[in-house]
């Protein structure tokens, strides 16, 4: 019972660490307590992506004059988008499996406490316990939906995203407690299939992480597809008693009491750490977070930790690129610590959002002299011809070397186009050497391009 190196958890930073060992010539084992994938496979990203595909589907459908094409009779079965969900989640799950059979890699399911001495005891779900030992121990825990006191959760009118991805019934109305990615990504779905949605946003912007341009742009097009917006607002207690819910929501003129069938709580995550063993072990946190250093060593030798239950950004990407780096530094390969300032965060509502580096706020906030260049959406031969004009392309650079600093995109399949944005960086680009990279026409990525020339006053279609 072992191995050279045991992950717990096998969402995208465990799984992906588990393999990417096993390629070094480890013996590896990972151990999970529900689904192989994680939440993101199986109650992330990948299905709330499969909802999202419905709800677009279905408003094309809806638009479908637009594109000089008639439709008649349209309708959406709630319970068969739900389920299509679900069975690309199912067709995930079994595709990690089959990558840990491939690459050797030993899958015990069960619960796992850490115990000092590189142990961990596995509980499985007949209730038999095993210890395991292993030279490198690896948490990959991951994370669950964060529960405010004023927004206890019961699963039936007061939802976490979980529950949210499996409604046994549409709702005819819905409050969005929070707008990063996870809520305005919910009230898109549910106000394309017809919910009346409500978002409350406690920061004066939505995706309040976003540049504020940004911000304001979403949240033009969201009500123009008739959601409702409260920003500066806050849900302070929840009525579920009667058929509905009421919440009572503090705002800068007063309270008021708004009613819906269904209010969901997405104000964040917090990491799943409780109860593994740290305490035990003596292992480090801060702030409801694993404490480590910039290549994911703990404070106790032989126990590592990566993903969303460390103190960085919280996304997929993220995890999996802690864990290639933990194990290959594990390995003694030369490798750098991951540029946190290089990490791009997308966001799947229509307009997607997507974004790397410095907000014009922050870099001001730096010390930055910049530029800045912007290129609509409307002025996109593609856009028009999509019919997805909503949007734009928005550059920062500094003034002094031209050094990109920061990529903010809200657009059609932007979530698409941002890794350019990211290698642009990575390379140290230019803006006149992005200016003079020819880009293909009509795609909307040479929006790209003219964003830099305007930056320099050499924009051609504005």
């Amino acid at each position: 019972m072992n191995f050279d190196i045991i992950v717990i958890g096998s969402g995208p930073g465990g799984y992906v660490t588990a393999i990417r060992a096993s390629q070094l010539g480890f013996k590896v084992a990972v151990i999970e307590k529900e689904s192989l994938g994680g939440v993101c496979l199986n109650w992330g990203c990948i299905p709330t992506k499969a909802l999202l595909k419905s709800a677009q589907v279905y408003e094309y459908l809806n638009h479908a004059k637009d594109y000089g094409i008639s439709a008649d009779n349209i309708k959406a079965d709630f319970n068969a988008v739900v389920k299509r969900s679900r069975d690309v989640a199912d067709g995930m799950s079994k595709g990690v499996q089959f990558l840990m059979k491939k690459n050797k890699i030993e899958v015990i399911m069960g619960t796992a406490k850490l115990k000092a001495g590189k142990k961990v005891s596995v509980i499985s779900a007949d209730g038999k316990t095993t210890e395991y030992t292993a030279n490198h121990i690896i948490i990959a825990t991951g994370a669950k939906s964060r529960v405010l006191p004023n927004l206890p959760q019961d699963g039936k009118k007061i939802i976490g995203y979980r529950d949210a991805m499996v409604l046994p019934n549409q709702p005819k109305s819905m409050i969005v407690v929070g707008s990063g990615a996870i809520g305005v990504e919910f009230a898109y779905f549910y106000a394309t299939m017809g919910t009346k949605v409500t978002i409350v946003e406690f920061m004066p912007n939505i995706v309040p992480v976003e540049d504020e341009e940004v911000s304001k742009q979403l949240e033009k097009s969201f009500k123009k597809v008739g959601i409702e917006i409260m920003t500066e607002a806050s849900v302070e207690s929840v009525d579920t008693k009667g058929v509905g819910c009421k919440a009572s929501v503090k705002t800068k003129t007063g309270t008021v009491t708004l009613e819906a069938d269904i209010v969901l709580s997405a104000v964040g995550i917090e990491a799943n750490i409780s109860g593994i063993g740290l305490e035990e072990v003596g292992i480090k946190t801060d702030k409801g977070k694993i404490v480590t250093d910039k290549f994911y060593v703990t404070n106790v030798p032989g126990y590592y930790a990566i993903g969303d239950c460390t103190g960085g950004q919280a996304l997929a990407h993220v995890a999996s690129a802690e864990g290639i780096t933990c194990v290959e530094k594990i390995k003694g390969l030369h490798v750098d610590p991951i540029d946190y300032n290089n990490i791009p965060g997308c966001t799947y509502c229509q307009p997607e959002v997507a974004s790397v580096g410095y907000t014009e706020k922050k870099a001001k906030e730096a010390g930055y002299q910049i530029k800045v260049g912007k290129f609509p959406f409307s002025a996109s031969g593609k856009a028009s011809a999509g019919g997805n004009k909503d949007g734009f392309i928005k550059l920062i650079f500094d003034a002094k070397y031209g050094e990109l600093l920061g990529a903010h995109f809200i657009g059609a399949n932007v979530t698409e186009m941002i890794a350019e944005a990211v290698a642009l960086r990575k390379l140290e680009t230019t803006g006149h050497e992005l200016i003079k990279t020819v880009h293909p026409h009509p795609t909307m990525s040479e929006a790209i391009m003219e964003a830099a020339a305007a930056a320099y006053g050499e924009v051609i279609h504005l």
